[in-house]
């Protein structure tokens, strides 16, 4: 029986599927479509795009300006992709980051029918008996949801987070093409094979798909608030999970002052260097005392309530810090201070998986130099965030793999100084971090965490040893019955047997040429067979199939650049 919802979900893949592929090339990126073999689609892009004011006007532009605007007419996955990619200095320029950090998902709001229908839909009842009131105007629309103001029964204020209804098909649809692009790019362009571009797009599918389900950012939200309870200093906004789901996210409505607004806070009253503070320390407490910080804190996000009391926005994207890894920053902060080289490269070598072995003494010249680039440098001088930009740098420059969540907190820090800087010229983010790493220091000496630790590893090696014998047997049986394979991977290898299949069939080719142009000329020679003035007909035929055939192959040399 035909599926028609999987044939219309085909039929819309390979329209937008289309899509991509011709906006690319209109903001001048066939080069790309070209080395990923996708030659039919990049011939009818040129039928399409060449010679356009817009494409010559795009052109103009740097190649990171001319992705950014192609991936904001792609719409909401591709900007979400670029938002992710902007945290990975790993992976892009500075360039690409600063570009793809300015991408904006707002786009008109969908209509108010369509909020009731959703939240009729998800939450079981009409609007109006679970409202009061309900603003029709959204106070923010993006790319995934929309944000109304309404209030509940008893009168309090929240705001209401309406997932739009047809953005997991698009998502859905998109990824799958992704995922298309990033094997086809793994497999044809040999430079992008150090960066993994197939684990990319599934770490990226995971992300946008938790950011889909709100009940997740309710969850997040939720133990925010269980990690802040009794702190005066700084506010979680309050989930109603009665009225929240899947696609609709009910939460305390905040009215405050958003920290960027500097008049208003001086006009009431608020002491800005006590605001620096507090914002200050409740991220430095996410990150090392709860290790689940907030992943975005730029000035939208971030409003001050009466105390003052600090109050994060938009829990969509958090990261997470586990203990390896916090005790790893500290032994580093550690290493730097007491100018250790030695501690700090090895640290470095632990601290990721290693692409390729790193030459130990290049590195420790780099971790030197790097040393004495915070040698005596005032604390007050000192940027947390770009030290540890620079040590994330460091990492890239010897390919060993960064944890996502570091980038992510570099990106944070960063933030949060430049906010901190702002409201007091005397901000100093080292000065509130030492507090936090002394108490760090002592959890990891106690007796409670050691024994933790102890116990873990004994756990460990229980295991091992209960699994060796096992292991061991099924790997002499093997042995001795000739059933021991051994699977060896070839990096690199595709693009040369690509390449020697372009020249095997160029050579074909030639040979076919060359045998029409003999056979050609030895029927001139024989007078026989129809003629046209004077000349046999099938001697013409076959000179002007030669002739064809060579100007198709000369005009496909001249197009791959290689002569």
């Amino acid at each position: 029986m035909l599926n028609l919802r999987r044939l219309n979900r085909n039929i819309r893949s390979l329209r937008r599927y289309r899509q991509i592929l011709g906006t690319l090339l209109k903001y001048g990126f066939g080069q790309v479509l070209d080395q990923l073999q996708l030659r039919f689609t990049l011939q009818r892009g040129r039928q399409l795009f060449f010679g356009s004011p817009e494409i010559r006007a795009a052109r103009r532009q740097s190649p990171a300006v001319r992705l950014r605007l192609a991936m904001e007419e792609l719409g909401p996955t591709f900007i979400k992709l670029g938002q992710l990619l902007s945290t990975r200095p790993d992976l892009l320029t500075p360039e690409y980051i600063a570009e793809f950090s300015r991408l904006q998902d707002a786009i008109p709001p969908f209509p108010f029918e369509t909020v009731r229908h959703q939240i009729s839909r998800e939450l079981g009842s009409p609007i109006e008996s679970l409202f009061s009131h309900f603003e029709k105007t959204p106070l923010a629309a993006a790319s995934i949801a929309q944000v109304h103001k309404a209030s509940l029964p008893d009168g309090k204020k929240v705001a209401v987070k309406i997932r739009r209804p047809d953005i997991e098909q698009i998502i859905a649809t998109d990824l799958d093409i992704l995922m298309s692009l990033a094997y086809l790019a793994e497999h044809h362009i040999a430079a992008l094979h150090l960066y993994n571009p197939v684990a990319l797009i599934k770490e990226f599918r995971r992300s946008i798909q938790r950011e889909l389900d709100f009940r997740r950012e309710g969850h997040t939200l939720e133990r925010f608030a269980a990690n802040f309870a009794g702190d005066k200093t700084f506010h979680v906004p309050q989930v109603y999970r009665e009225l929240s789901g899947e696609a609709v996210l009910t939460m305390e409505y905040i009215k405050g002052i958003k920290v960027n607004n500097f008049g208003k806070l001086r006009a009431e009253g608020y002491d800005l260097k006590v605001i620096a503070r507090h914002g200050a320390d409740a991220l430095l407490r996410q990150v090392l005392v709860h290790g689940l910080f907030h992943g975005d804190p730029h000035p939208g996000n971030v409003y001050i309530l009466p105390g003052p009391v600090i109050c994060f926005l938009d829990y969509g994207m958090v990261g997470r810090l586990d203990h390896n890894l916090k005790y790893q920053l500290l032994d580093l902060l550690a290493g730097i201070l007491e100018r250790d080289v030695e501690k700090v490269s090895r640290l470095l070598l632990d601290s990721g998986e290693l692409e390729e072995e790193p030459i130990l003494t290049d590195l420790k010249k780099v971790v030197s130099d790097f040393i004495d680039d915070y040698y005596e440098v005032p604390l007050q001088e000192i940027h947390t965030g770009h030290l540890l930009t620079d040590l994330i740098g460091i990492l890239v420059q010897f390919r060993i793999s960064v944890p996502p969540d570091l980038l992510l907190l570099a990106r944070a820090l960063i933030t949060m100084e430049g906010i901190g800087r702002q409201l007091d010229p005397d901000f100093n983010m080292v000065h509130h971090l030492k507090p936090f790493m002394e108490q760090l220091a002592r959890e990891r000496w106690s007796l409670t965490y050691i024994t933790q630790e102890l116990g873990g590893v004994a756990g460990d090696y229980s295991i091992l040893l209960r699994r060796l014998p096992r292991d061991l047997r099924t790997l002499l049986l093997r042995m001795t019955r000739n059933r021991l394979k051994i699977n060896l991977e070839h990096r690199g290898l595709g693009q040369l047997i690509t390449d020697l299949d372009k020249s095997s069939n160029r050579l074909s080719f030639s040979l076919l040429i060359s045998a029409l142009i003999v056979g050609s000329s030895l029927i001139m020679q024989v007078d026989k067979g129809p003629q046209v003035i004077g000349f046999p007909v099938l001697g013409f035929l076959g000179y002007t199939i030669a002739a064809i055939l060579g100007l198709w192959l000369a005009v496909a040399i001249l197009r791959s650049g290689r002569l």
